[in-house]
């Protein structure tokens, strides 16, 4: 039996287009991935879909699986044959126990490589407004970590050396040991007033930073209520930050979205959001897998004048199957329509010309063609586009492999707003939610319902859950319950 090889990637800071574009590659030909608690889940949409997914998280308190355990893992899953990520928050040779991974591979002779990432202590700070060094300011910078191997936890280090000999110093996780971080460096010749700057999930919609000086940080973030994920960046350059920060700037920072999407079908915005600041989690994740062309339908495919796809899966697995059942392509003469302009743009890059939905026209016989389990029911497509023949190209199902990666990333966020885009989507929001731990009592006096149809609104009132509307500008504001009040810009798309 051949070993397989073993990649051990920095994913980043939290931001998940903050992955470099091999680390992004190694991804997508992963069979198992190894990921922790820092890296963000939307990085693992781009595996495979019977990639083997293993939580090794760590927690102040607890973790889920100890490092001799995931070295352990590492192993086995290599010597078993497979391509295995080990995917790690930032950069996994800052503080990231690289080396201890690497030496236990090397030690049984089984191959691997290390991809490097973009980490914190640089990120955090530049995502605050905060470069790490500055011509008017800090000629050199280090990277700390504020906890090590000691018996009592506090950081052995050259205090004297670190606070004499550099500017700017990131001090990664060090919420527990800042006071003990800040006495040492005002001991060894720091001055009190200082500045300081502790940034908590930085790159993340909810980053939170406080800023104080050596003699008052600790005060600050006791108020504050800041934990680890955080890094703590001392010196001078922090004073920066008023004039060229950024981040916090955009229209849905702070914002914690929860995106639910009905079914396969519906085209997911979630993207849309994120580029606004905000952080999304798509709820639930659905997993794609090919269905079949019926025999009848395959006899016709040359004699239908119009073909309308109901869902970009549905054109990706319509010519899958084509390939499969080695139909030449020529011999379509239909004309092509969507109901996504995603699709659109798929079958343009195929070489085909389509059009939306709405502008497609009554001549000639119809193929509609999208899940097994399509949303629309089919006395609903009878009342909108007539006499049709349908396939169900793919099979659409809730992936469970996402359904602890969803849960945790409810239990660490705040969700200031529900988004629901269609009826399926409430009524799956309304099955699933305990599912995934979600009180939708307990959220109801916290979030907001946002309903981004009449027809969503209309069942979300029905359930009793008070939506709110979009107006018609494509704008709602959304009450962030930490002092902060947004427009969030929904999508302009019809649903």
């Amino acid at each position: 039996m051949r070993i397989g090889k073993v990649y051990l990637v920095g994913a980043g800071p939290g931001d998940s287009e903050l992955i470099t574009v091999k680390g992004m590659e190694v991804i997508k030909k992963a069979e198992v991935i190894l990921y922790d608690r820092l890296v963000n889940p939307k990085l693992l949409d781009y595996a495979n879909a019977d990639c083997e997914l293993i939580y090794c998280g760590k927690l102040p308190t607890r973790h889920f699986m100890k490092q001799e355990e995931i070295n352990r893992t590492l192993l086995e899953k290599a010597l078993a044959g497979f391509t295995v990520v080990r995917l790690k928050g930032g950069d996994p040779s800052v503080f990231g126990r690289v080396g201890e991974e690497a030496e236990v591979l090397a030690e049984q002779n089984v191959a691997y490589e290390i991809v490097p990432g973009i980490t914190s202590g640089i990120a955090a700070p530049l995502y605050a407004g905060i470069p790490v060094t500055h011509r008017d300011y800090a000629g050199s910078f280090a990277m700390v970590t504020a906890h090590d191997k000691s018996k009592n936890g506090k950081p052995d280090i050259d205090w004297e050396g670190l606070a004499r000999g550099v500017q700017t110093i990131a001090f990664y996780m060090g919420v527990s040991n800042l006071e003990h971080i800040c006495e040492n460096l005002i001991l060894h010749g720091k001055a009190p007033d200082t500045p300081v700057i502790v940034i908590r999930w930085g790159t993340w919609s909810r980053q939170e930073s406080v800023v104080g000086t050596l003699s008052s940080i600790v005060e600050k973030v006791r108020e504050g209520n800041i934990e680890n994920p955080a890094i703590t960046l001392v010196g001078d350059i922090v004073a920066t930050r008023e004039k060229i920060k950024w981040f916090e700037k955009k229209p849905l920072f702070g914002q914690q979205l929860l995106y639910v999407r009905g079914c396969a079908e519906e085209e997911c915005f979630a993207h849309e959001y994120v580029d606004q600041g905000a952080d999304v989690i798509e709820f639930p994740k659905w997993e794609i897998n090919e269905g079949s062309l019926d025999v009848k339908v395959r006899k016709k495919l040359t004699v239908y004048k119009r073909m309308l796809f109901m869902s970009t899966e549905a054109a990706t697995n319509f010519f899958k199957l084509l390939k499969k059942y080695k139909i030449d392509i020529r011999q379509l003469q239909a004309r092509l329509f969507c109901k996504q302009l995603s699709t659109i743009k798929l079958l343009e890059d195929k070489g085909f010309l389509a059009g939306l939905a709405d502008e497609i026209d009554s001549e000639g016989s119809l193929l509609i063609i999208g899940s097994n389990d399509h949303c629309e029911k089919k006395w609903k497509l009878d009342y909108k586009y007539g006499e049709h023949d349908y396939a169900g190209v793919y099979q659409a199902s809730i992936d469970k492999r996402y359904e602890p990666i969803i849960r945790r990333s409810i239990e660490d966020a705040s969700i200031s707003a529900i988004l629901f885009s269609t009826s399926d989507s409430v009524h799956t929001f309304m099955k699933q939610a305990t599912h995934y731990g979600v009180s939708i009592q307990s959220l109801a006096s916290t979030t907001d319902f946002i309903c981004l149809s009449k027809q969503a609104w209309l069942t979300a009132t029905n359930y009793g859950l008070q939506p709110k509307m979009q107006d018609e500008n494509n704008k709602l504001s959304v009450g962030d319950y930490s002092q902060k009040s947004t427009e969030l810009i929904v999508s302009s798309k019809t649903y």
